[in-house]
């Protein structure tokens, strides 16, 4: 049995799991000074204070498991993201004591306001550049990190960090059509809108300006004949899109919000045939990274009975606080 494979697939669903439900919460963040009133801004936060927590367990799964089952992995790529992990951490950390304070004050409520969508856009924004530094290729001698302080900053990166910000904001306003009364719908619809267009012409640039870069992902994607087989990315990323429109348009916010997930889907799809089978794109492989099959099969036992517990309260605690809120009720 291959467990180096398995750790590979495990991670890479842990971060998907990850993107796909905190990326709504932090988009909700970043739309939050955009509250019309003091009510508006409660619901928008009580309509994520009950799981927004419980989401980032995603993000200590799939960090926890680099470290531990591709130690050789974790040693190079974290030298070269110290710098935007640890603005994200600091972001997160902006949100966390925003979610608690916030309601227990009144006079210095504008600062936690503040706080909620500074941190919630730097740490997407910073998510975006790290996803933009593995894409660019990490400078790898002798299995270690060779590059400079500054790599993590280019334009590609940035500009990786922008369409991550437009993508959450997406999921964020089609989250609040969901979850808050219909008086508040008319607004959000536009912001979707918006956001949804921004997304698909910023991606349509990125995906030119990624294989015109890396000569590398230019022959995976365009050799046959497993470029039939990789146009189904494309395609079904088109299809996707004329759905998500069409939902926003006759005003079906959980299709919409589905069709985003799709969508955010089939990019993780298209990041994994740009770089498999490197877990430290383009300089090591998973199989090089990964740690002795003893350990990895003694930690892959204890995943077994972990993984079902953490699918079973997430679900239980999106089902317990399902359905749209009311003025003047939330989890606060």
């Amino acid at each position: 049995m291959d467990y180096a494979l398995i750790w590979y697939m495990l991670i890479a669903i842990a971060v998907f799991a990850y993107v796909a439900l905190d990326g709504f919460d932090l988009g909700i963040g970043i739309l939050f000074l955009g509250g019309e009133s003091v009510q508006e801004r409660d619901l928008m936060m009580n309509s994520v204070a009950p799981v927004w927590d419980g989401n980032e367990t995603w993000l200590v799964l799939g960090g926890g498991g680099l470290f531990a089952v591709f130690p050789l992995a974790y040693s190079v790529v974290m030298p070269a993201l110290y710098a935007p992990l640890i603005m994200m951490l600091l972001g997160l950390i902006f949100r966390g004591v925003a979610f608690e304070y916030r309601f227990r004050t009144h006079r210095g409520q504008f600062l936690w306001d503040s706080s909620f969508f500074i941190g919630s856009l730097i740490a997407t924004f910073t998510q975006g550049m790290m996803l933009g530094t593995l894409l660019q290729g990490i400078a790898v001698v002798d299995r270690q990190y060779s590059g400079g302080w500054f790599d993590w900053f280019t334009p590609f990166t940035v500009f990786c960090g922008l369409v991550t910000v437009a993508a959450y904001t997406l999921l964020g306003a089609c989250w609040l059509l969901i979850k808050l009364p219909k008086p508040y719908h008319r607004r959000y619809y536009v912001t979707a809108k918006r956001c949804a267009l921004i997304m698909v012409v910023m991606v349509a640039i990125l995906s030119l300006w990624l294989p015109i870069s890396n000569h590398e992902i230019a022959a995976r994607w365009f050799s046959f004949p497993q470029a039939l087989l990789f146009l189904l990315i494309p395609a079904g990323s088109g299809y996707l899109v004329y759905l998500l429109f069409k939902d926003l348009i006759e005003h079906k916010p959980v299709k919409a919000y589905l069709a985003s997930l799709g969508l955010f889907f089939l990019a993780s799809l298209g990041f994994g045939v740009s770089t498999y089978p490197y877990i430290v794109p383009h300089s090591l492989t998973y199989a090089e990274a990964a740690a002795p099959d003893t350990s990895l099969k003694f930690l892959l036992t204890g995943t077994v009975f972990l993984l079902p517990l953490i699918i079973a309260y997430t679900a239980y605690s999106y089902w317990v606080f399902r359905g749209r809120l009311k003025e003047g009720e939330g989890y606060h």
